[in-house]
């Protein structure tokens, strides 16, 4: 128990004279005048009409994609049917 108390002692002196030079430097009174008046507000944090003018903006092209996929899976079709009777055609040699 004495080995552990003995090894103890030296992290928290030295860890407490770290936390000590933090707290005086500009990075230090940095964090403390968070810690007192809460975070920053964000630049360019939206208003409540930005919102829904982008989840606007996003459903709009969540249907072009889905009609898009539609396109696709309409053409793919179209090519595999163009595929068969074009196998179904040919003549046995």
């Amino acid at each position: 128990m004495e080995d552990i108390i003995a090894v103890f002692i030296p992290i928290v002196a030295v860890g407490g004279f770290f936390a000590w030079m933090i707290s005086l430097s500009p990075v230090g009174k940095a964090l403390a005048d968070r810690m007192r008046h809460g975070p920053l507000p964000r630049e360019g944090a939206g208003t409540a009409e930005d919102h829904a003018e982008l989840v606007e903006t996003v459903e709009q092209l969540r249907r072009e994609v889905a009609e898009l996929a539609e396109r696709v899976d309409f053409t793919e079709r179209l090519l595999g049917q163009q595929k068969a009777a074009e196998q179904l055609q040919r003549p046995r040699a």
